[in-house]
């Protein structure tokens, strides 16, 4: 619940700090006295739409802090899962908004973005307002209700993971048809490049570079054979050839080792030289008898190669690796298009087993939705005959409507005020007044089932008056004692007489303008507004007196 609440530089309020109490409270004011003004700067608190503007003037930022009472209310998970320390006894949400339109959130001090605040705000505050009247022409509305009341959160969630495999095998057996029939229509050539490039027996990755080179050196065989043999002569030359004098002054150093030992490293490594020179003499040797100019290979090679360009070129590929790789590919789409009917057939089965699964969940949805509609029958009959409407009925009804994204259901609140005529959807023949009723005893249906620490209605006795308004107090006072902090917004003596704390909000005139302030009013000062809420701006003593006798009533 909320224990207090700080207002800075918002609108035309300068400073407003108000502490809250638990059970039932009510917030009263003259028309324009600025209620919206408070409940907008706690609705920016509570995550809504930013606005600059809402700054008051002259001020560089303004700030909404409130401070929570969260005992009960199981947000450890929530704390743990964002980093943020928790205290249960105190738990504080801060907004501020600059002149530059900038707006931060912090929750308990941490900056957190605005979706982790409204995450956790959700859990803590709910705001009725008379525009939310208008979830009744809501069908997730009135299926989120029955559900509720149903308790079925544990399974819709494994509905909806069902529904979400079920889905997902639909889109991959539309997507299998989709590809085979493009196949298909493609099989004649995937079937002509892949005979194609078979017959080419595309082997080796590697084999146009090392044909590139083979006929690079096809093309100047001529000129390597005669550097080969002119090589060949420099080492073997009979007077001048490399190997003779190495040789020669390999012996000479021999000869004089014996009476100059300083020469024998020298003859050591020159002797050591000549062995890989003769080695290489006879490696070039080889080389000479290896390169022979072949017509008949050159034109092979000259042939592979031009065959090898004319497929990368037809296939738009820039290697033969490209095309290896190409040619896999297809053989694997024509594999897709010869198992076809066994993939398909797969498939269908792996679809028809998420939808059966689809189906026996729903099925337990359904149940449980309809047991749960009498109960909110039940409930809602008597909360709303309690309000005025003796002939009512209420009825919820649950139809069949296909396999959807919440199960198999359509959920209308069905309604008639009159015998005389017959139920029909809420929102097409409900007046705003038993509209008001009807959401009021909804919401107060739902707060039972979900707990929810604070409710606040903003003006929920729109249309109403006399026993009406009395009644729906009732319902509100009895929210307010049942471990919950419920705030009315309101302009009817009956239900603010019925409050246990009772807020005034006043604007004044300053001189820097008009202000808006609020403040909990003493038990005179409740004589005094509720007695002017009775009789207008000239308060009578019998005025007093009705107010005096409605507060003893309900205290």
């Amino acid at each position: 619940m909320i224990t207090n609440l700080t207002i800075k530089n918002y609108t035309l309020i300068d400073t407003l700090e108000i502490d809250f109490q638990r059970g039932f409270s009510v917030i009263t004011g003259e028309t324009g006295a600025g209620k919206s003004i408070i409940l907008g700067a706690l609705s920016l608190l509570l995550g809504s739409r930013a606005d600059s503007k809402a700054i008051q003037p002259g001020k560089k930022k303004c700030v909404i802090e409130a401070h929570f009472d969260i005992r009960g209310c199981r947000m450890q998970a929530f704390f743990e899962e964002n980093g943020i320390d928790l205290d249960e006894d105190d738990c504080i949400l801060r907004r501020e908004l600059s002149d530059s339109g900038k707006s931060r959130a912090f929750i308990n001090d941490t900056p957190v973005s605005l979706s982790v605040l409204k995450s956790l705000s959700e859990h803590l505050v709910d705001i009725h307002s008379q525009h939310q009247n208008l979830l009744l022409m809501d069908a997730d509305f009135q299926l989120n209700t029955t559900d509720i009341m149903a308790g079925n959160q544990q399974l819709l969630d494994n509905y909806h993971s069902a529904f979400r495999i079920y889905l997902s095998a639909g889109n991959k057996l539309k997507e299998m048809k989709k590809s085979f029939q493009e196949n298909i229509e493609r099989e004649d050539y995937i079937r002509f490049v892949i005979n194609e490039l078979k017959d080419s027996e595309l082997n080796d990755a590697d084999e146009q570079e090392q044909l590139e080179t083979l006929a690079e050196s096809m093309e100047h065989v001529e000129e390597i054979k005669t550097t080969l043999y002119e090589v060949n002569n420099i080492f073997h030359a009979e007077s001048r050839g490399v190997l003779a004098n190495v040789k020669t002054a390999v012996h000479e150093l021999a000869s004089i080792e014996k009476v100059y030992p300083d020469v024998s490293a020298l003859f050591e490594r020159l002797d050591s030289a000549l062995v890989e020179m003769k080695d290489i003499a006879g490696e070039i040797q080889d080389c000479m008898e290896r390169v022979d100019f072949d017509p008949r290979e050159q034109e092979r090679v000259t042939e592979r190669l031009d065959l090898l360009n004319s497929l990368e070129k037809k296939h738009h590929c820039s290697s033969v690796r490209e095309l290896i790789a190409l040619r896999d590919q297809y053989a694997s789409e024509l594999h897709n298009i010869d198992n076809f009917d066994a993939d398909i057939e797969q498939q269908e089965k792996v679809l028809a087993d998420a939808l059966e699964k689809v189906k026996l969940i729903a099925e337990k949805l359904s149940e449980r939705r309809r047991k749960a509609a009498k109960e909110i029958d039940r409930v809602m009959q008597e909360s709303l005959k309690s309000l005025g409407m003796e002939k009512v009925r209420f009825v919820t009804d649950v139809t069949d409507c296909g396999i959807s994204k919440n199960g198999t259901d359509k959920v209308t609140f069905l309604f008639s005020a009159n015998s005389s005529i017959p139920v029909q959807p809420v929102a097409q023949i409900a007046s705003g007044g038993e509209v008001a009723r009807v959401m009021l005893s909804l919401k107060a249906l739902i707060s039972n089932a979900v707990s929810l620490p604070t409710i606040i209605f903003d003006e929920v006795d729109t249309g109403v008056s006399g026993k009406v308004a009395e009644a729906m107090a009732m319902i509100m006072h009895d929210m307010g004692h049942s471990g919950r902090q419920v705030i009315s917004i309101t302009h009817l003596p009956q239900i603010a007489s019925m409050g246990s704390t009772h807020y005034y909000v006043r604007k004044t005139e300053t001189d820097e303008g008009t202000r808006t302030g609020m403040h909990v009013l003493s038990e005179e000062e409740r004589v005094e507004v509720i007695a002017q809420m009775l009789s207008g701006s000239d308060i009578s003593e019998a005025a007093r007196q009705q107010a005096r006798e409605l507060l003893s009533k309900n205290s």
